[in-house]
C-alpha cells in the first residue's frame, strides 16, 4: 500500500512516497517524469520520520550519506545505474560516459543519461551529479537551477540551499 507527505525543503516542496514503508520516491513540485499525484496513495504525515530526518540532516550540511532503506521500480539497467549513482561521493560528480563504464557498459552513456532522467527518488539518490562529458550541467528533472544549486551546496559554496557570494 503506497502512502505520500509532502515536506519543505531549501528546493521547495518535496512529495515522498512510500510503498509497504519503504521509501520509493522524492518528486520536486514541478519535476519532470513526476507521476501523477493519484499513483502516490493516500496521506500520511506520520510514515516518513526517518527520511524527513535524513533530509533535514542533509540540508543543515550534516548528512553525506543516507542510510534509508530504498525500493526502487525499474528495469535492471535502470537499477543498476540508479545504484552507480550511490556510488559517487557527496561534493563530486561523474560525466555520464565516467558512469556508464563504471557499469561496465562504455558505450551506454545515453542510456544511462535516460536511466538517470527516470530516478525516482530524487536528492537520495543523487542523479544531480551527473554531469556533460565537457563539465557543463546537462538535464535534470527538477530544473537545471535546482540541480546547480544543489552541486554548489555540496561543494560547500552555498549553505542550506542559499548562495554565499
Amino acid at each position: 500500500m503506497k502512502h505520500y507527505t509532502i515536506t519543505d525543503s531549501p528546493y521547495g516542496p518535496l512529495t515522498l512516497v512510500a510503498d509497504d514503508g519503504v521509501l520509493c520516491g522524492l518528486y520536486m513540485a514541478d519535476q519532470r517524469h513526476r507521476p501523477p499525484e493519484g499513483n502516490f496513495g493516500s496521506r500520511d504525515d506520520t510514515r516518513f520520520g526517518a527520511a524527513e530526518e535524513q533530509l533535514t540532516a542533509y540540508f543543515a550540511g550534516e548528512l553525506t550519506e543516507f542510510t534509508l532503506e530504498l525500493h526502487l521500480h525499474g528495469t535492471p539497467f535502470q537499477r543498476s545505474v540508479w545504484a552507480g549513482l550511490r556510488a559517487i561521493p557527496y561534493g563530486e560528480t561523474r560525466s555520464y560516459g565516467e558512469l556508464a563504464e563504471a557499469l561496465g557498459s562504455p558505450g551506454a552513456s545515453r542510456a544511462v543519461g535516460l536511466a538517470n532522467g527516470r530516478n525516482p527518488i530524487g536528492i537520495i539518490v543523487p542523479c544531480h551529479r551527473v554531469i556533460g562529458a565537457g563539465g557543463g550541467l546537462t538535464g535534470y528533472g527538477g530544473g537545471l537551477h535546482r540541480k546547480r544549486r544543489l552541486l554548489d551546496f555540496e561543494s560547500g559554496a552555498t549553505t542550506a540551499g542559499r548562495t554565499l557570494f
